[in-house]
């Protein structure tokens, strides 16, 4: 066997480890990958470099764009909030009309991008109906991977099966290629959930789906109230004309001020708020310290029984949202001290909440400053109504869960209408092939940046690079099995034992292999890999590689059965309330319907 053969087969296998591991970035493992096979001789270096020049790659990075300009002028926060005169008052209503509004939108964005836009909006409905957020989530999730395969530029699978096609020599997948297939597909899903799977659903917290939640109500909730304590500025209080930040109640007594209750209303807490006799503050801490505090600082400790109940005290221009920390947050693997949450985003970080049975850190805690946050931690939060507003559009490192308090769905009409009709001329010229879909891509990208549809600025943060650079650096190790001659050894070995057998259960096969990869490794390097093993197979059994290649994009898609299977499905597990083994009870039967639905109705849609 030849070297190339051994080192390019190896270098697959170490990749593949790397990547059900999760221990490095899906990006980084595909720049080693191609660094390998560059300096052992295996490519050439234009062929280890011309993963960043394929046509899926320069799409990719424009749909990114793309999708940012439809999130920046307030067109998809727009679709989203119409939601609300479709959802209806019923659990069944609610959870079909989800379904079908995040598939939608999925269609023409990135899964994950569907799912940060509709979380609060969702949120907020089911509380608003009385709907255990449990009981609408994960449906949520599940639907932004159906919706994912009904258009060709709705996920990179989809492109990475058309882009073979095209290598092949064949004519590639059209924008509706995938809609036949993935229409039945999601129909099935949606009968599914509503018939059977929302009963598997965990009932969730069923009294607090049953009223909007107030600030204190989530205070309460997070365990906050508990160690709520009120003390009065009395005279001769040595707080009197001092302000916040001279008296360092927190770094000094491990006392956190939550709240100022003064003669005119509630204060902000600010570090230049001035203390004045009368105030009542609402402070955070265990018993002892408060107790040495109050004594400290001359101040009378209220007690319940006074008349003055547990409270958060906030401003009248102050609320409290909830936060999900998504995988690849910046956020994720630092602690609330070195992300200077306060002085990035002006909002105080109250509690963090990680799991379904673990209690939630409040800020009373020690080591809350220096508690390292991680994916799926959800995060209390307290500010000015308008900055939290404003976090809305911080969807890489933080995602809400329902809306602010007073929240207005901002819509810039002018550059919103350019926005909708840039996407509308993209996707019909796209449609009827008029020009190759990679310059409509681009031409679209560049068009929303020039007329500030998106900032440049912001065009670049809202590229999935991580995404963007694995597609480019597997795209070599795909050729390099080819070139070295590893694919057609495989194929060779499968041939003889696939050849005769019914199509259907090659598709059948093919299909089972690609969902199962699906489970540990990313959708896009599952069908970089396995597509063009597809194509071979096809030549060799002579196939119509459509029919395999299209299997293999909708099995790539349906990663249910797992939390880690895909990062729209980690987002909603610590809202939700999921357990591992909500997702094999609920996911699992979904992913081998969509494995039989997609085994019989893709053949029908191309013949082998």
């Amino acid at each position: 066997m030849q070297p190339e053969i051994w080192i390019s087969t190896g270098v697959l296998v170490v990749a593949i480890a790397l990547f059900v591991s999760d221990r490095l970035r899906l990006d980084v493992v595909a720049l080693m990958a191609l660094l390998v096979l560059a300096l052992t001789g295996v490519l050439t270096l234009e062929e280890a470099l011309a993963g960043f020049s394929n046509p899926v790659v320069l799409m990719m990075v424009g749909l990114f764009v793309v999708g940012a300009a439809l999130s920046d002028t307030g067109v998809a926060d727009w679709l989203a909030h119409r939601l609300e005169a479709l959802a209806g008052q019923s659990e069944t209503r609610l959870v079909t009309t989800v379904m079908l509004v995040t598939a939608s939108l999925s269609a023409f964005m990135s899964s994950t991008g569907t799912v940060t836009v509709l979380l609060p909006v969702v949120g907020t409905l089911a509380q608003r109906r009385g709907v255990p957020a449990s009981r609408v989530l994960m449906p949520l999730a599940l639907a932004a991977h159906l919706g994912s395969m009904l258009t060709l530029i709705s996920t990179a699978p989809n492109l990475i099966a058309s882009e073979a096609l095209r290598r092949a020599g064949r004519a590639p997948f059209q924008f509706f290629s995938y809609f036949p297939a993935g229409i039945v597909i999601l129909t099935v899903g949606i009968v599914f959930f509503v018939a059977y799977a929302r009963r598997k659903l965990p009932a969730g917290d069923t009294q607090r789906a049953q009223r909007m939640l107030s600030p204190d109500d989530l205070g309460r909730e997070y365990g906050l109230l508990d160690c709520m304590h009120t003390a009065e500025v009395v005279e001769g209080s040595k707080l009197i004309g001092m302000t916040l930040a001279e008296a360092s109640l927190r770094p000094n007594h491990h006392v956190t001020v939550v709240g100022i209750q003064g003669h005119r209303g509630a204060k902000r807490v600010l570090p230049g708020t001035v203390f004045e006799e009368g105030d009542l503050l609402r402070v955070h801490g265990a018993w002892d310290p408060v107790s040495r505090a109050v004594d400290h600082w001359g101040l009378e400790l209220l007690s319940p029984e006074s008349g003055v109940a547990p409270s958060l005290s906030l401003a009248p221009e102050e609320s409290v949202v909830e936060l999900v920390i998504p995988r690849r947050s910046r956020l994720a693997g630092r602690s609330l001290k070195e992300s200077r949450f306060r002085d990035r985003h002006s909002g105080t970080v109250l509690a963090v909440r990680r799991g379904r049975e673990e209690p939630a850190m409040s800020l009373s805690a020690p080591e809350f400053k220096d508690f390292t946050l991680r994916a799926g931690d959800v995060l209390l939060v307290k500010g000015r109504r308008k900055y939290l507003q404003n976090l809305r559009e911080e969807r890489r490192d933080f995602v809400l869960l329902s809306e602010p308090d007073g929240q207005t769905t901002f819509v810039d009409r002018g550059r919103a209408l350019f926005a909708l009709a840039v996407t509308l001329g993209m996707l019909v010229v796209m449609a009827f092939g008029w020009l190759p879909s990679v310059l409509v891509i681009l031409l679209a990208a560049v068009l929303m940046v020039l007329r500030h549809c998106v900032s440049a600025r912001e065009a670049y943060r809202a590229v999935g690079w991580e995404s963007v650079v694995l597609v480019a650096g597997m795209i070599p190790v795909s050729f390099a099995l080819e070139k070295s001659g590893a694919m057609g050894l495989v194929v060779g070995w499968l041939e003889p034992r696939l050849f005769g057998l019914n199509p259907w259960l090659v598709l059948g096969l093919l299909m089972l292999t690609t969902s199962i990869m699906g489970l540990v490794v990313s959708n896009t390097a599952t069908a970089l890999l396995v597509a063009p093993a597809a194509v071979r197979l096809a030549t060799a059994l002579d196939l119509a590689p459509e029919p395999l290649l299209m299997g293999v994009a909708v099995a790539a898609s349906g990663a249910f059965a797992t939390p880690i299977a895909s990062p729209v499905n980690s987002l909603v597990m610590a809202p939700g309330g999921y357990r591992f083994a909500d997702y094999v009870r609920v996911g699992a039967p979904l992913q081998i319907l969509v494995l039989v639905t997609g085994l019989a109705v893709i053949p029908w849609i191309f013949p082998f």
